[in-house]
């Protein structure tokens, strides 16, 4: 195999490639590596852990055409470090040559024939708009577990809602529901399961792309942007029924300036040492928040704002709180409550396609 390529095209490849390669390395050596196969002036970089593959595809002028698996955290290492320009790689039997600029790097291949076959769904497909699918994305993923003994919750529920697909995680402690309008995918009254390690590569790969490709599969999932393919196992179980966990009425609502609030919340958060939450006291046109570590000090902040309802003090985790802030959407956000030890809802002013549900932290 012998090919040459720009050094920033052939990184990002490679490094879009090699995060689906952490994780069962020494369970099979071989997924450790990165297979390469190149096709005249086609290479197609892959990487695989067998839950999550991804495959980055990439023009390159191409010499001997040929299959190789080089370490994919020494290659992407060595390519990173190499000067701006052309990267000349060529494979012998049993080693890898890089060169670079003045540089040049020799690598021991691993044998191509111990690498698995991935195969990839071949279901139909349906196009979904980019941009939708990575801002519900953004606002759903990081409420999803990362306890893989909890793994229903490491997934996100991908399910048919209305004439579109909603989008649901939760860890437990916090729930968020993103619909996207118009975007059908799955038959009515149909889900699926999707890691959202996967996801999170989704999300990368989705850039300033238009389109996404998605093929569901009985028990994987692909989704294709562009020159990458993104191929899933899907999580198998029950999701929870998180339906009655939402209130269908509030007795109380606080509006405030979202920025404002991000800001404050990071502030007090200062003094929220050791799991210590962060107490929101709610009561006519004014918002103070208060976060008391023992042995280390207090902080508090006023905030003006438009309050609904009988005052109350709510506490959350604000590390949750300021996720669900950041998801929301609007220069506003509506923190709905019933009472001290009820979830509390909070909503953008700018859509009502999103919520985000966040239980309380009992406080003494």
């Amino acid at each position: 195999m012998k090919f040459r390529c720009e050094r920033d095209v052939l990184a990002d490849a490679v490094g879009s490639a090699g995060r689906a390669t952490s994780g069962r390395g020494g369970a099979l050596p071989v997924l450790a590596g990165l297979r390469l196969r190149l096709d005249g002036d086609h290479l197609e970089i892959t990487g695989s852990d067998l839950d999550l593959t991804v495959t980055a595809e990439i023009e390159v002028a191409g010499g001997d055409d040929g299959v190789a698996v080089i370490p994919a955290r020494l290659m992407a290492d060595i390519v990173r470090a190499l000067e701006p320009g052309a990267v000349n790689v060529e494979v012998t039997e049993d080693q890898a040559t890089i060169t670079g600029g003045r540089s040049e790097f020799s690598v021991n291949v691993i044998p191509p024939e111990e690498y698995p076959q991935v195969s990839e769904p071949t279901a139909d497909s349906v196009t979904l708009s980019a941009e939708a699918l990575a801002d519900g994305l953004r606002q759903v993923v990081p409420a999803a577990s990362n306890d893989d003994n909890r793994l229903i919750l490491t997934g996100v529920q991908l399910a048919a809602e209305g004439d579109g697909l909603r989008l649901v995680a939760t860890d437990s402690y916090r729930l968020a529901v993103r619909d996207l309008g118009g975007q059908s995918v799955l038959a009515e009254g149909q889900s699926v399961l999707v890691p959202s390690r996967a996801l999170t590569e989704v999300i990368r790969s989705l850039g300033d792309a238009e389109e996404v490709t998605l093929v569901l599969g009985a028990q994987d999932a692909t989704f294709r942007i562009g020159g990458v393919r993104v191929t899933t196992r899907l999580i198998s179980g029950d999701f929870p029924n998180y339906r009655g966990l939402i209130p269908e009425t509030q007795a109380n609502t606080l509006t405030v300036d979202r920025h404002a609030l991000i800001e404050a919340v990071r502030r007090v958060k200062l003094m929220a040492r050791e799991s210590t939450p962060i107490r929101l006291e709610m009561s006519h046109n004014s918002l103070e928040l208060v976060a008391v570590t023992q042995d280390v000090g207090h902080a508090s902040e006023r905030m003006d704002v438009t309050f609904e309802g009988e005052g109350l003090t709510i506490a959350f985790n604000p590390d949750y709180l300021l996720d669900g802030l950041d998801a929301a959407r609007g220069e506003e956000v509506r923190v709905e409550t019933i009472g001290d030890n009820k979830p509390a809802v909070l909503r953008g002013s700018d859509a009502d396609d999103f919520l985000y549900l966040l239980m309380p932290v009992r406080v003494s």
